[in-house]
């Protein structure tokens, strides 16, 4: 059972981008990441990569004689109840990719969310598991002494953080009986970027074999399965290649994570197959 500890070292100021040091240092452990080779596109997190998947960009509402289609409405699905969950899980793979829970540091990462969920796993003794954190982030839990473990407002939140990235924008709309705040899409090319990437991932790029792929974009495909967007990413393929992705990404979700974490030489990979556990068993 994989449980999430910490070592602390000296606190470092909080960056967006990596140090020299900390990249030498994860570059050690195993934790560093092959960049996007497409240089146009931003460091997002896997939680806002997943919120980004998940966002409604356009609505197609049917009548007898025409259809009208509403573009960049900037919300998620009322009907995916699993994107919350899944958000968690996000934050627990990022934090251990970049080298601060399971591996050795305590200093700050510079996302607010990221930090947060920080903070609540080294100040609690004794550690708790992958599955019990993704509950306790998510305010599933019926102690109430550990209610304060919930983050709140994560999708809002990841939401402010696109927008000051330049990805969305925010606006109010109507629904009805009453008005909702929305995130529509500032920058299509960015999600347009993301899911090329995912799609290639599965296609051009397909190793068949876990444990030579990108291990953050193994995150994203597990995750984005586990919060309920991977088949909407997919959506724009055409039939033979839909196929094909969808058949491989299943070959990846349906893999025994722990005959997987048996293989793994990285922190980080323990970690994603551990989170897919905590969701198979869910």
């Amino acid at each position: 059972m994989t449980t999430l500890t910490k070592r602390n070292r000296r606190s470092e100021a909080p960056t967006e981008r990596l140090s020299n040091t900390e990249e030498k240092e994860e570059k050690a452990d195993g934790t560093d990441e092959e960049q996007d080779t497409d240089s146009k596109s931003l460091r997002l997190t896997l939680m806002e990569e997943i919120l980004l998947l998940g966002l409604k960009d356009k609505e197609v509402s049917l009548s007898l004689s025409h259809t009208h289609t509403h573009t960049c409405l900037g919300y998620t699905s009322f009907w995916n109840d699993s994107i919350s969950s899944g958000l968690r899980g996000c934050i627990l793979v990022e934090l251990t990719l970049r080298g601060r829970v399971v591996v050795k540091s305590s200093a700050p990462t510079g996302d607010v969310l990221l930090d947060e969920a920080l903070k609540h796993i080294k100040n609690t003794e004794p550690p708790e598991d992958v599955a019990s954190w993704i509950e306790l982030l998510t305010g599933e839990t019926w102690n109430p002494l550990k209610l304060h473990f919930q983050i709140r407002n994560v999708r809002e939140r990841l939401a402010k953080n696109l927008v000051e990235k330049g990805v969305l924008t925010t606006e109010k709309q109507n629904f009805l009986l009453f008005d909702m705040t929305t995130h529509p899409l500032t920058d299509s090319n960015e999600k347009e970027r993301l899911i090329q990437r995912l799609q290639d991932s599965l296609l051009e790029r397909w190793t068949n074999d876990s444990r030579r792929m990108n291990r953050r974009m193994l995150a994203l495909i597990l995750l984005a399965h586990a919060s309920d967007v991977l088949e909407s990413a997919l959506a724009s393929l055409p039939d033979d290649r839909y196929d094909t992705a969808s058949s491989r990404s299943r070959g990846l979700l349906e893999a025994d994570p722990d005959q997987e974490s048996a293989k793994v030489t990285t922190p980080a990979e323990e970690m994603i197959w551990a989170v897919l556990a905590a969701f198979n068993k869910s």
